[in-house]
């Protein structure tokens, strides 16, 4: 994420020798560049921290990629230059000798501190993201996880801020092989270097760009991780290198226009930007077009306003500790959340005292690592060595992850017992002892290991559709030639109830046709997914709708959804009226089509992950209850039942009061554990509730 050290020939001895970070193409020292990089890191760190007028803070990265991408190929220009070629083992040494050897004490300090802090429900992802970090493809495992359902509800990963590592790793593996045959091609041909280096810069940035505006508009989510959304980043830097000694003769006036222009549109992006804006698409353009502006202006021949403001020891002290800085303060501020946060939050002067301590390990991490390595001799003079350096740091995250993986102990239940569940509540649950929150069971199934995976399922298959996507797909079961078929239909709150409602129609005989997708409520108005418009949902949903209306097979609609609001910048309750309003013509529309609809009020939503603090207090699960009121809240249920005011015809089933009896929900009933991730129930829950659902059922049918 920030730069690597660049180099400068020593054309003596035909070897290159280390320079300072932030030292520009013609050899000069920017400190200017080292405090663009404070800027970069303190916009990402108060972002990290909460502070309120920092949730676009995030773009601290993007204004690194620039820099980066200026500095380093300014030195393979410079290289290019005075040899004709590019020595890519010893360009791959550099970059190894100064990122990996701080990256990889970290990622150790990052397992050391998963086994002894983190939930164990915790440990299995986070070791294959320390693997993948380690071996900088982090990036894509995340963008991966931003639309896989069985990824939802995830805690953030105390190495999800590599992703901008990674990002940069394979931009320095593609972008210098591509010069190696330029740089050919222009030995053969007798082209100019700069043009011969800003149409291989062209050839990466151009598409990156319009990747980033295509993609960022269809799949926020992955686009935001992509490496391929990304490189034009990177390549504005590139760039600006090639062409940086042709804007010396700016106009002194020019220069402090440029720069303060530049660090008002980086500052600009960081407090206005926010979660809901669309990133990277053309949103990235502001603080990549400030960082651009900052460092032409730094090396116009006198010193701009923003050099001498940049310029200063303050922020160049910071601007040499940003890497450490970066690498430290985000697992440091999850290993915080997780002994001192509120349902796993930080408050924002919380974590700024957590950012403020990350100074300690950065500084000793600079001192006793980065930049001993970093200015060895040795590796100047033997770059296959700093090869070496490189397999080994690589080997150290990957080691990291696998202590942690054999660290992880075994699920001692999996779920498949006789624990009672919901079959321990009688009639009257609200007064029966056995729903009132417990501080410890004898046994608890599924254990908090498998829990995770404890997910309902349809005849063995997972039958919903991921977040992604618009193609209508379904699941059937029973006999084609049932009295009664039932089309299960809504979002994943629907489908956690495949296990009970399986049981039920094989006792039965009916048949279920499922229509479930992620994140995707049955209905006709806008819902959001990330802060925006799921223009999926709302594809997949005019297709669903047109099926539940025309499909004659069908007999009953059945029904529920955890969104309780239309998407959109009105007021909440504005959008609750809106989504009841649209629930009511939903359903309404379905019956005139000859459809029962049969509508289930989604249980109590808790508001910290459940499953998580089973696994942190196993001796206090009474920590772990929460407040029904709030759980209602917070779920999907009172739009839901707004909706049904005036709908005498649709029938409801209300399973709320043996999911959460009493006036605090309780994590475990019956030896039974309630929720899984998020909101949704365990799979074997909901099987011990099949009784109550059959009555209910036949009740509203």
């Amino acid at each position: 994420m920030v730069p690597a050290a660049v180099a400068s020939p020593d054309t003596a001895s035909g070897r290159f020798r280390a320079r300072r970070p932030g030292t520009a193409r013609d050899g000069r020292f920017r400190a200017d560049i080292q405090g663009l990089r404070a800027v970069a890191v303190l916009a990402v760190l108060g972002f990290h921290a909460g502070v309120p007028f920092l949730a676009g803070g995030y773009v601290g990265v993007d204004v690194f990629f620039v820099i980066s991408g200026f500095l380093i190929t300014g030195l393979i220009h410079r290289e290019l230059e005075q040899t004709g070629r590019l020595g890519l083992r010893r360009f791959w040494a550099r970059r190894a000798r100064r990122l990996l050897p701080a990256s990889a004490v970290v990622l150790g300090a990052v397992a050391a501190m998963t086994i002894l802090v983190l939930p164990v429900t915790r440990w299995a992802s986070t070791a294959w993201d320390i693997g993948a970090s380690a071996l900088y493809v982090v990036n894509w495992r995340l963008a991966g996880q931003s639309v896989d359902y069985l990824a939802s509800d995830n805690a953030p990963s105390p190495v999800q801020h590599f992703w901008s590592l990674a990002v940069e790793e394979q931009f320095y593996l593609v972008w210098p092989v591509l010069l190696v045959l330029l740089a050919w091609l222009r030995r053969r041909r007798g082209w100019r270097l700069d043009a011969v280096m800003l149409a291989g810069i062209a050839l990466i940035g151009l598409p990156s760009l319009a990747w980033s505006l295509l993609f960022t508009e269809a799949n926020p989510g992955q686009a935001y991780f992509v490496s391929t959304t990304r490189l034009w980043e990177l390549a504005a830097g590139a760039a600006l290198a090639v062409v940086a000694h042709r804007l010396d003769r700016l106009p002194g006036w020019a220069a402090h226009v440029l720069g303060l222009a530049g660090l008002v549109a980086i500052g600009y992006a960081a407090v206005r930007f926010d979660a809901a804006t669309p990133f990277p698409g053309s949103a990235a353009l502001l603080p990549v077009l400030g960082a651009v502006a900052v460092i032409v202006a730094g090396g116009a021949g006198r010193r701009s306003a923003s050099a001498r403001l940049l310029g200063v020891a303050p922020m160049r002290g910071i601007g040499t500790l940003s890497y450490s800085l970066y690498l430290w303060h985000w697992p440091l501020l999850v290993g915080a959340a997780v002994l001192w946060g509120d349902d796993g939050t930080l408050s924002t002067s919380a974590g700024l005292a957590v950012v403020a301590f990350s100074v300690v390990p950065a500084w000793l991490t600079y001192r006793l690592v980065e930049a001993p390595i970093h200015h060895a001799a040795v590796f100047a003079r033997r770059p296959s060595w700093a090869g070496v350096l490189g397999v080994a740091c690589t080997a150290v995250g990957v080691a990291a992850a696998v202590v942690v993986a054999l660290a992880l102990p075994r699920p001692e239940y999996d779920g498949n017992t006789d624990a009672p569940g919901a079959a321990a509540l009688g009639d009257d649950p609200g007064s029966d002892p056995d729903g009132r929150p417990a501080d410890t069971v004898d046994t608890m199934v599924p254990d908090v290991l498998a829990a995770p995976d404890d997910m309902a399922m349809l005849d063995g298959e997972l039958c919903i559709s991921d977040i992604d996507g618009t193609r209508l797909e379904s699941c059937a079961f029973g006999p084609p030639d049932a009295a009664v078929t039932i089309a299960v239909v809504g979002d994943s709150k629907m489908h956690q109830w495949l296990p009970a409602l399986e049981r039920v129609a094989a006792e039965r005989g009916w048949r279920l046709v499922t229509y479930l997708k992620s994140a995707c409520p049955l209905t006709t108005v806008d819902v959001a997914y990330e802060g925006e418009p799921n223009e999926w949902c709302a594809e997949y949903n005019d297709a669903r709708l047109d099926r539940l209306r025309t499909d004659d097979s069908l007999d009953y609609v059945l029904t529920s959804q955890v969104a309780g609001y239309a998407a959109g910048d009105d007021p909440q309750d504005v959008r609750a009226e809106r989504m009841a309003t649209d629930l009511r013509g939903v359903w309404s529309g379905l019956e005139e089509a000859g459809r029962d609809v049969v509508v289930m009020l989604d249980n109590p939503n808790p508001q910290g992950d459940v499953m998580e603090c089973v696994a942190t207090h196993p001796d206090e699960l009474s920590e772990c209850a929460f407040p029904r009121s709030e759980g209602v809240r917070a779920s999907g249920a009172a739009p839901q039942q707004e909706a049904l005011d005036d709908l005498d015809d649709v029938g409801v089933v209300d399973l709320r009061d043996f999911i959460c009896p009493g006036d605090q929900c309780p994590a475990v009933i019956g030896e039974t554990l309630v929720y899984r991730r998020g909101s949704h129930l365990t799979a074997t829950y909901v099987e011990s509730l099949t009784p109550r659902l059959d009555a209910a059922l036949l009740a509203a049918m």
